[in-house]
């Protein structure tokens, strides 16, 4: 039995062949007295029937409608979904074209017709404006981007929402997926919820695979309680200059402080850091050494922050970090209050002899180094004034001077 929108048993006995043939035929002819709604919900269906007589009637009454009645059922949402449909593939008006689109009870399919079909690149748009109708029917993507008709702007946008909700979400449940049947958990976890974009556009699935090997933490090994909410405003979009120049800054780093840096490891730090803001972050929280090694001199704070609460790192690294007259202060500033570093001398000492260190933190580290550190201290040109004469004023008291 079909189903029908209408309430009206006689509609209801019309649409489902219950009624007599002379009774249909008069409704197909439009003889019957019935609602404007009803009688095109009637005429929509007895257009199908397998009586001729009664079909050719139909058609014909319906062609002989007033447009605006056509355009008011267009645009009505409780006009029945089939009649919406004949309309999206019927020789209508534009305007009742434009209401079949924004009504939001047209199915679908329809819509997928007329995506197909329409020679109005206006209409392509209005129809590529409905991003949520575009990621529940897929089918309407494909049909705007193989209109001929397209305009650039619908192509757009039919292109954004089929790599933000299709692509780039594939890709990652793809690569976690496999990743899992590998035993990589750590790296499963971190595609799960990864952005995968880029300042140039989508993170490559080549660049993915090589990322995933340099991720070592599961997520039940993290404490993200050190990020407040608020520092989320941080982790903003960067464009393909600020990118350039990051990857610019690594490498300089890195070379001032190691040397010559091999080919290799040029590449994965370009890989790394056109990574967008928040996947660094969270590499750098789950990454392996060398993606920290890497991370830690990023430009972003947080980036780089992040690293130092990599629940991997390790004394010797933290100690390696405290020396590097390349990374953030603020880096440098929090490692000087993690308690467990605190009670490393190396680290400390590391630390105050920094020029990039605060000059607060390094006051507050001075009582706590050791007397001929304080001395050497004193005198060394690389570090602060204040720091200095502390040292100095320090290394006095403990000899009784």
């Amino acid at each position: 039995m079909t189903t029908t929108t209408s309430t009206n048993p006689a509609v209801q006995a019309i649409i489902n062949g219950t009624a007599p043939p002379q009774a249909r035929l008069a409704a197909a002819s439009g003889l019957l007295p019935l609602p404007q709604a009803d009688l095109l919900e009637v005429l929509v269906a007895l257009r199908n029937s397998e009586d001729l007589e009664i079909a050719q009637a139909a058609a014909s009454t319906l062609e002989s409608q007033d447009p605006a009645d056509l355009l008011s059922a267009a645009k009505d949402s409780g006009t029945a979904a089939e009649v919406l449909a004949f309309f999206a593939s019927a020789p209508v008006s534009r305007d009742v074209h434009e209401a079949v689109v924004q009504n939001s009870n047209t199915p679908d399919a329809a819509l997928t017709l007329l995506a197909a079909s329409t020679t109005e690149s206006s209409l392509l748009e209005l129809i590529a404006v409905n991003q949520q109708r575009l990621v529940r029917a897929p089918e309407i993507i494909d049909a705007i981007l193989e209109n001929a008709a397209r305009s650039t702007e619908a192509e757009r946008r039919a292109r954004e929402t089929r790599r933000e909700f299709f692509e780039k979400e594939r890709g990652a449940r793809q690569i976690a997926q496999e990743l899992r049947a590998r035993g990589q958990t750590a790296a499963a976890e971190f595609f799960e919820t990864a952005e995968l974009t880029t300042a140039t556009g989508e993170l490559s699935l080549d660049d993915a695979w090589l990322i995933a090997e340099h991720i070592e933490v599961s997520d039940a090994d993290l404490d993200d309680s050190w990020l407040p909410a608020e520092r989320f405003e941080e982790l903003i979009t960067e464009n393909a200059a600020e990118h350039a120049a990051a990857v610019q800054r690594v490498i300089e780093s890195e070379s001032l402080e190691l040397g010559t840096i091999a080919p290799e490891r040029i590449s994965l730090i370009r890989r790394i850091m056109y990574m967008n803001v928040r996947d660094r972050m969270k590499l750098a929280t789950k990454g392996d050494r060398e993606a920290r090694s890497i991370l830690i001199r990023d430009p972003n704070k947080i980036v780089a922050s992040a690293v130092i609460n990599n629940p991997r790192i390790t004394d010797q690294e933290a100690e390696g970090i405290a020396a590097m007259r390349t990374v953030a202060d603020e880096v440098l500033r929090l490692m000087a209050l993690n308690r467990g570093w605190a009670r490393s001398y190396p680290i400390i000492h590391n630390l105050v002899r920094n020029p990039r260190t605060p000059i607060p933190t390094c006051l507050n580290i001075l009582p706590r180094i050791r007397t001929k550190d304080l001395l050497h201290l004193s005198q060394n040109r690389n570090v602060s004034e204040a720091v200095r004469r502390q040292a100095h004023r320090l290394s006095q008291t403990r000899s009784g001077e």
